[in-house]
């Protein structure tokens, strides 16, 4: 008796929105080594600082909701034990935060003795302003925080002699998702007491209006919010190489909102909301990058004309100088962003995201095949990205390599 051999096993690739799209984005051949070679960066301090501020975000949303605890919290009673949560989780996964952006939670666990300067270190300075800026307004309106969706679609250009499946699957996690009732958000303007800042600035968006005005009343809707640790990234880029975040962004929004819709108590998504929690208290980098894009031209006339004051404070800030004292006004519209949902502009992200993944799958096809990797992927991204990269050494396309080195 002849016994039937095992078939072969079969196997769904799953990409993820910030871990595979942006990141390959970023550089096709640093994805590489860090995601698929699992080499991390040998100092992942952006990626802590986002991983802190979604932390705390989510932390303090549970005590909110637990508490009912009233705005605005005070920093070492309310916040503080919050940042200390999250900084040993980090650092139980090895991540680790400059010096000069968070209070080390192993050299004083005492929340007494932190004091005034510990209290304007960077992190802590932006997670208080997350908190009681955006929180107040944002924690009464969650429905659902940390919220995984998952999604399949057919593999871009599918060969069933090269292709490794005939399907790939999606994955991302909402930070946040509302919902709310159509005649509330017409109606009310006064949620708990207070009025809501994101329902006002919501109801100035004509697209959002609009959407409001064609749906029935009494209806249900969902708004997908999705927290940024960085600053607002330019509309345009100049580098042909660079990553337009700008773009990535909100291609991460829409492909959400399809993502969302395909789960069975999804209900009409009308919006979408990324806050830059990095405007409420810019670093020195952060205002050296504005001026940057005041020299290139990539800040529109009307939100130059109408921050004429604080652009100019920008403008003649020295990088030895005090940060300059930006409008409160300026800062929180730079501090929040509203994507518009609509079909067409969800079946174009959606597109883009097959041709990331073919190129991925394309990569990986190569590589298995015998191509150098190095050939197989490729490196293009902006001077720095490549300046950062713990890769540099050896990558072909660095620039600012040593001239000395040479490629074994």
């Amino acid at each position: 008796m002849k016994l039937p051999s095992r078939s072969k096993a079969y196997m769904i690739p799953e990409y993820s929105l910030t871990g595979d799209l942006l990141s390959f984005l970023t550089c096709n051949l640093q994805y590489r080594y860090q995601n698929k070679g699992t080499l991390p960066p040998s100092k992942p301090v952006q990626r802590w600082f986002g991983e802190f501020i979604h932390g705390v975000m989510e932390e303090a949303f549970i005590q909110w909701s637990q508490n009912k605890t009233e705005f605005p919290w005070d920093w070492k009673n309310d916040i503080r034990p919050i940042e200390d949560l999250i900084d040993l989780r980090l650092q139980a996964r090895g991540l680790y935060p400059h010096d000069e952006d968070l209070f080390f939670s192993t050299t004083n666990h005492e929340v007494e003795n932190l004091n005034e300067h510990d209290h304007k270190k960077l992190a802590s300075a932006r997670a208080e302003k997350a908190i009681n800026i955006w929180g107040k307004h944002l924690f009464p309106l969650i429905d659902s925080s940390e919220l995984l969706i998952k999604g399949i679609r057919d593999m871009p250009q599918y060969d069933e002699n090269r292709s490794r499946s005939n399907y790939y699957g999606i994955n991302g996690v909402v930070d946040v998702l509302t919902s709310m009732k159509i005649n509330k958000t017409l109606e009310q303007s006064n949620l708990d007491n207070y009025n809501n800042k994101i329902i006002e600035i919501l109801k100035k968006n004509e697209s959002f209006k609009q959407r409001i005005k064609d749906s029935e009343d009494g209806d249900d809707y969902e708004i997908i919010i999705d927290y940024k640790g960085m600053k607002r990234p330019p509309i345009e880029v100049k580098n042909p190489k660079a990553e337009n975040k700008w773009e990535s962004h909100k291609q991460q929004i829409l492909t959400y909102s399809w993502l969302r819709s395909q789960q069975e108590d999804a209900k009409s998504i009308f919006a979408g909301i990324i806050f830059y929690l990095n405007e409420l208290v810019p670093s020195k980098e952060d205002l050296l990058l504005i001026q940057e894009e005041m020299e290139n031209n990539l800040i529109d006339e009307k939100t130059l004309k109408k921050y004429e004051n604080d652009f100019k404070l920008i403008e003649n800030w020295q990088e030895d100088d005090k940060a300059p004292e930006l409008s409160e006004e300026f800062k929180l519209e730079r501090s929040i962003r509203i994507i518009n949902i609509n079909e067409e502009e969800i079946d174009e992200s959606l597109e883009k995201f097959d041709e990331v993944v073919y190129n991925i799958e394309e990569s990986l096809i190569n590589e298995m095949k015998g191509c150098k990797i190095q050939d197989a992927w490729k490196a293009e991204a902006d001077e720095r990205t490549c300046t950062a990269c713990d890769f540099k050494t050896f990558c072909k396309n660095n620039k600012n390599k040593p001239k000395e080195f040479k490629i074994p």
